[in-house]
């Protein structure tokens, strides 16, 4: 018996491009010590705070069955949240608990796309975005952002996409390039969606990692509320990357559609863990910005040891976790120098093709280990191109 082609089509009938990454993974169950600076994880757990909330939830009896679009008291503080966030008026109609962000992306794209649709998104992209797109049986179209536009997308580059596209995707703050958005950036976009009469699908998991600027919600743009589904999580603001809590964002008969996916899908999220995220929510701005913090110290880190190669091109991350470095002048692509990285360092980085062919000859350095051996490791891969471009 074969799967079915829905199933068998999601990678795309090839590499998801988490080759080294899995590589990675495999030396250190052979015992091997790998400095790992692949995905965006957390060097800290969920806040004992946190764990309590869940632990007397659980015991306190939440762990029956939830209301699928979540429980009342979460969905009315994620409304007040995004409000005092946007300045849009949210309401609980207009929330829709997920698990996880990842979750929220396949519910957005089913809810706004048919299939066979063709939905857009922005190269390079998080891994999961064509992937996702075809598990919702939505015809994916990558928009080359560039590195010379510091990755971000132009009304030119937007307009390449087809005509009768129903839906756009975008990030930011971006992974993996940790590039915000800028005013006529955010323009151009919201003037192509309306134009083409689009449905924009928003993830901003990363809205309280900023290290320069500010970060917009397309919701608060003239005219976007209505056609746009923001999707959220506590996995990077929270450090609840394993509690899978997420949600939508969107006009209230979208909502009541992704409820519907979700009724013969996920059935909701648990309550105890629900229950954890109203706890993590409820502590505040400051909290937040605790969590943020060593990854804007890690940037700084990162940014000091670049100045000493000047060989060695990127594009200064304004949030996000990650830095990407241009290496093309090692003369390999990405997927060649962190195989090479990982075999000869003991180093993991993710390869630019691993987030689509407009970060060819780049990686991705995840800022998620300790500052001092993050530093360390960090000069070490660019010492390692440097010696490259050398010769």
């Amino acid at each position: 018996m074969k799967p079915s082609k829905r199933i068998a089509a999601i990678t795309g009938n090839g590499s998801d491009g988490w080759g080294v990454f899995y590589k990675a993974r495999s030396m250190m169950a052979q015992g091997i010590h790998i400095t790992e600076l692949t995905i965006g994880e957390h060097d800290i757990r969920t806040d004992p705070v946190i764990l309590e909330a869940m632990y007397d939830a659980a015991k306190g009896g939440a762990t029956g069955y939830a209301l699928i679009t979540g429980i009342p008291e979460l969905r009315a503080e994620v409304a007040t949240r995004i409000t005092a966030q946007t300045g849009v008026e949210t309401t609980s109609k207009n929330v829709m608990i997920t698990p996880g962000g990842q979750a929220g992306l396949f519910a957005a794209h089913m809810a706004a796309c048919d299939p066979g649709d063709i939905g857009v998104f922005i190269d390079p992209y998080y891994a999961t975005y064509p992937t996702t797109l075809r598990a919702a049986s939505v015809t994916p179209f990558a928009i080359s952002a560039h590195a010379e536009n510091a990755f971000c997308p132009t009304y030119g580059d937007l307009n390449t996409a087809p005509a009768g596209a129903k839906s756009l995707l975008v990030n930011s703050p971006n992974n993996p390039t940790g590039t915000i958005y800028d005013d006529k950036t955010m323009n151009d976009i919201a003037r192509f969606v309306r134009e083409r009469d689009m449905w924009l699908v928003s993830d901003e998991v990363y809205d309280t990692q900023i290290w320069e600027g500010r970060h917009t919600s397309f919701r608060a743009m003239e005219g976007m509320a209505e056609r746009t589904m923001v999707v959220g999580s506590l996995s990077k603001s929270h450090a609840m990357t394993g509690s899978r809590l997420g949600w939508v964002i969107a006009p209230e008969h979208m909502i009541e559609m992704i409820n519907d996916l979700a009724t013969n899908t996920t059935y909701g999220v648990a309550g105890f863990v629900q229950h954890a995220g109203l706890c993590a929510l409820r502590l505040g701005p400051e909290f937040e910005a605790q969590i943020a913090a060593p990854f804007r110290r890690r940037r700084d880190i990162a940014l000091n040891i670049l100045r000493d190669f000047q060989d060695i091109g990127a594009v200064p991350p304004k949030g996000a976790m990650y830095m990407m470095l241009d290496l093309r002048k090692t003369g390999l692509s990405g997927e060649e120098f962190a195989l090479r990285l990982l075999d000869e360092r003991h180093i993991a980085v993710m390869p630019g093709e691993s987030f689509g062919q407009a970060a060819a000859g780049h990686i991705r350095v995840a800022l998620t280990i300790a500052d001092d051996a993050f530093a360390i490791a960090f000069r070490e891969v660019c010492k390692f191109a440097q010696d490259l471009i050398d010769g």
